[in-house]
């Protein structure tokens, strides 16, 4: 579960997120250098695997160790592993 200060980070990393999907849809409008766009959305997308990443990290640190502690950390840690592979695909 996500304590207050990392929603709050997270809340700032998406509203910027956000503002770069506003921007690409305006830069399309523009009709914008495609490869000028294709920066931009390779830009956000890295944004919002960084806060992807936050995510599993605090996932991992509170709520595997805690299945860890409570005797079912392989169901935990299989859940976790299939949600990475994502990353890759």
């Amino acid at each position: 579960m996500l304590v207050e200060k990392e929603q709050i980070e997270l809340r700032k990393r998406l509203k910027k997120v956000a503002g770069q999907i506003n921007g690409i849809d305006k830069m399309i409008d523009e009709g914008r250098y495609c490869i000028d766009i294709i920066q931009q959305i390779l830009a956000a997308k890295a944004a919002l695997n960084k806060v992807a990443l936050m995510i599993v990290e605090s996932h991992a640190k509170s709520c595997v160790v805690r299945a860890v502690k409570e005797d079912h950390g392989d169901e935990s840690i299989d859940e976790l592993m299939n949600v990475l592979r994502q990353f890759n695909k």
